[in-house]
């Protein structure tokens, strides 16, 4: 179990910079590829992996506005051999982040299978 940990903690770390970069290559090893995503907040959005690396590739990447990179693990759970749970925060002003993430192990890796977000608007660091 504490191998799958240190594997998730990888990814989340690769995920940070996904977001922070706009990598969407990066996104692309990340997750499933059948994927799916949802935030509630606001306007509900549901979205399959594709369509969010479309919104990835035609955004300004937080390091090409020189944001403040603020990003947390804030937990990680693996319940079975081939489900996790992350809970994370990253900004991306002007709003906080909280992800829920849940991976499957795909193969020998861990894939982001569900994203489900919350934002909140954060004062600028």
């Amino acid at each position: 179990m504490h191998d799958a940990i240190q594997d998730i903690n990888q990814r989340l770390l690769k995920y940070f910079d996904a977001l922070y970069f706009g990598d969407v290559g990066l996104f692309a090893e990340l997750f499933h590829p059948q994927a799916s995503l949802f935030c509630a907040t606001g306007d509900f959005v549901s979205m399959d992996v594709r369509s969010y690396l479309d919104i990835v590739a035609a955004r300004q990447s937080p390091s090409a506005r020189h944001d403040p990179r603020q990003d947390r693990i804030l937990s990680i759970s693996v319940p079975t051999a081939t489900t996790a749970h992350a809970r994370v925060q990253e900004l991306f002003l002007p709003k906080r982040f909280t992800d829920e993430l849940v991976f499957i192990r795909a193969g020998n890796e861990w894939k982001i299978i569900s994203k489900i977000w919350h934002f909140d608007l954060s004062p600028r660091a």
